[in-house]
């Protein structure tokens, strides 16, 4: 028997490691293929994009094609037409030559003819060098656009191949899931081996508990045989004078009952062993059982503790950020250039050092007098791009968390709020605020997904020119332009009662990582209106708003909630001077005093904050469309952030100087307390997140 369960418990011990490591095995497998299967997702999806891109490219060089062959035979007519004139010429100039010599005869009488005729000879020889010289240009404009057109089928060949390459990878991960999904078939083939093998042991169990019966059964008999032979034996001693027949047969009995009562005494304690050891098997596994029970309980204690923390951390952030303010004026002085004169930022910007405002004050010296301001924080132009994100990080949390956030950066022209904003592209180490709030959130939402949490992001991008909305990811964009330089579409902007704003027909795009909205930024980039002025070759003439929109859901506490992330760049605000921008973009810069901003929804946006400042009744939103579609950020529904960017140059001080008096006023706005975005799903319905 002791041999019987040590067999059975190695059969026991060896199943549940088969069936563990199987288990683990095939959990192993199971997200193996779940990996790939995202990866062959996200891999469609990227193809998807790339042919997309490739046939607008396509159609674009097609049209660019039937564009220079009209093009092309136009300037072939109007050559043929200057050859057939130039033909003309010169058999005008032929007859004029024999006239000439006709005449000469009558040189006296005709002199003032001749004058006459000798002018007009001498024109159209000045026009036939023209028409040579014409003649030429055309052949090398000929030419060029010919090299045009070869280099407009090669690039055409190009995306042809590349779509192919593409399509053969694509093929290739085809390959590999289904080489998964084999690998995944055999594995449960082998589980179900083992689960025969299972079987298996659990009938050889079953008949070692029948031989153990079958020795109970036999003990039973050896007691019962002990009895009679018990009952024998007093037989024989009540007849011990009887014959020696009989007392050798007593003897011989006696033998036989030692023998059978040897036999029972160590069927007993085998019995005995038997139990002992089943009895220290119940108990082992009822103690595994209490401490599995026990463990439970302390999981599900410890996750609930986990929620009731991460409600407490929202609320405890949420706090801190109120207590600095809900609406906050960063400074930051642009990096000096190297086109920048050498020392220019130690003319006229200081730093105060005491401690009350180390690191929020900023000095400004202009014709001799000092100007002294006070933000929230202000950074110098040796802050790296890491450091002025890692302020505002909180503000970037305070999104996932079901609040709407506003981030924008103001100043004029050159003074560094589009590298604020987005950075220098190929730079890692310069990423603007915009690509690393981007990786935060991706990278939160990650973490969050073992609380529970499920999140959805939506993109959209947009700018406002001349008072015009444009969209930025619209794949149906109109090539040509209006007079102010936006599509003649137009667009209207929206409140609900949540408080949350919608543009009517915007392009919105659902998001899953930091490239595919990297690929959306190169995108919406090469949209915008741009224009040139003698602050900055490329300078920026538009207000670029990029609107991040979450959703999150936790399916075990039943919680639901929504925040927005607002990223804007503004236009530039210089003055008129300053700028140097005339005709079209003089209209566009005009402005009503210093203070005010180089444009009406800068101009607006001043009389916004201002209003809130004073505690106004009515505050003018509607003024601008800019104003109108930040009104939420702005009305004490979120929380706000304003970068002001000013320039180290002592030839910008003025502009400088105007920028901080804005910034300085803004900061003694108060604008309310930010409400955060959250709902409880009941059992009967559920919110849908979109």
């Amino acid at each position: 028997m002791m041999d019987y369960i040590k067999r059975l418990r190695l059969c026991i011990r060896w199943f549940q490691e088969l069936e563990g490591s199987y288990l683990f095995e095939q959990e192993k497998l199971q997200n193996a293929l779940e990996f790939t299967e995202s990866k062959c997702a996200e891999m469609e999806l990227i193809l998807r994009n790339k042919e997309e891109e490739l046939n607008l490219i396509i159609v674009e060089l097609r049209k660019s094609l039937a564009s220079l062959e009209e093009k092309l035979s136009k300037e072939e007519t109007e050559r043929l037409a200057a050859m057939d004139s130039l033909a003309r010429e010169k058999e005008a100039r032929v007859n004029i030559e024999k006239s000439q010599t006709s005449l000469s005869e009558e040189l006296g009488k005709v002199r003032g003819e001749l004058q006459s005729s000798n002018q007009r000879i001498t024109s159209i020889n000045d026009m036939y060098k023209l028409l040579q010289e014409y003649n030429s240009s055309l052949q090398t404009y000929n030419s060029k656009l010919q090299t045009d057109l070869d280099s407009a089928h090669e690039t055409v060949k190009r995306g042809e191949k590349e779509k192919a390459a593409i399509m053969e990878n694509l093929s290739n991960l085809m390959g590999q899931y289904n080489s998964l999904q084999d690998q995944y078939t055999s594995c449960k083939e082998s589980l179900d081996d083992v689960v025969k093998q299972k079987e298996a042991l659990l009938n050889e169990v079953t008949s070692l508990r029948r031989e153990m019966q079958e020795v109970r059964d036999d003990r039973d008999r050896q007691q019962l045989k002990m009895q009679a032979l018990t009952t024998e034996v007093a037989k024989y001693e009540h007849l011990a004078v009887k014959s020696n027949e009989l007392e050798a047969r007593c003897l011989t009995q006696g033998n036989q009952l030692r023998a059978a009562q040897d036999q029972l005494e160590a069927a007993e304690n085998k019995l005995r062993a038997s139990d002992l050891s089943a009895f220290e098997t119940r108990t082992e596994f009822e103690a595994q059982k209490k401490l599995i029970c026990d463990l439970q309980g302390r999981l599900e204690d410890a996750e609930l503790k986990l929620v009731e923390g991460e409600k407490l951390r929202k609320k405890l952030h949420n706090t801190i950020l109120e207590l600095k303010g809900n609406i906050r004026v960063f400074c930051r002085v642009r990096p000096s250039l190297p086109d920048d004169s050498p020392a220019a930022e130690a003319k006229f910007i200081s730093y105060p050092t005491t401690t009350e405002v180390l690191g929020r004050g900023i000095d400004l010296m202009q014709n001799g007098q000092k100007y002294s301001f006070t933000f929230d924080r202000v950074f110098a132009p040796d802050a790296s791009q890491e450091d002025v994100f890692t302020e505002i990080s909180q503000l970037v949390q305070s999104a996932l968390d079901g609040y709407k956030v506003c981030i924008f950066a103001y100043g004029q022209t050159g003074s560094g709020k589009t590298y604020t904003m987005m950075g220098k592209p190929g730079y890692q180490d310069e990423k603007g605020l915009i690509p690393r709030s981007l990786e935060q959130i991706f990278q939160t939402r990650q973490s969050l997904q073992l609380q529970g949490w499920k999140y959805e992001m939506q993109v959209s991008m947009l700018e406002i020119y001349n008072e015009t909305i444009r969209d930025l990811l619209s794949t149906n964009r109109d090539p040509i332009r209006t007079e102010n330089g936006s599509s003649g579409k137009q667009y209207a902007i929206k409140h609900d009662a949540n408080g949350n704003t919608h543009v009517s027909d915007l392009t919105v795009v659902d998001v899953h990582s930091t490239r595919e909205v990297s690929y959306l930024l190169d995108r919406a980039a090469l949209s915008r209106s741009v224009g040139k002025t003698q602050m900055n070759e490329q300078s920026s003439r538009s207000h670029f708003v990029f609107t991040l929109r979450i959703s999150g859901i936790n399916e075990s506490t039943d919680q639901q909630l929504q925040g927005v992330l607002n990223l804007i760049d503004l236009a530039g605000s210089e003055r008129l001077s300053k700028s140097g921008s005339t005709g079209e973009r003089l209209k566009e810069t005009q402005f009503s005093s210093l203070l005010q901003a180089i444009n009406k929804s800068l101009s607006s946006l001043s009389d916004v904050i201002f209003a809130l400042a004073k505690k106004e009744d009515h505050v003018p939103f509607r003024n601008s469309k800019l104003t109108y579609l930040l009104q939420p950020c702005l009305g004490g529904d979120s929380k706000t952030l304003m970068f002001v960017n000013i320039s180290p140059e002592v030839s910008s001080s003025g502009e400088s100087l105007c920028s901080l008096r804005f910034a300085s006023r803004v900061n003694a706005c108060e604008i309310g307390t930010p409400r955060r975005q959250t709902y409880v799903r009941s059992s009967e319905s559920r919110l849908s997140l979109g």
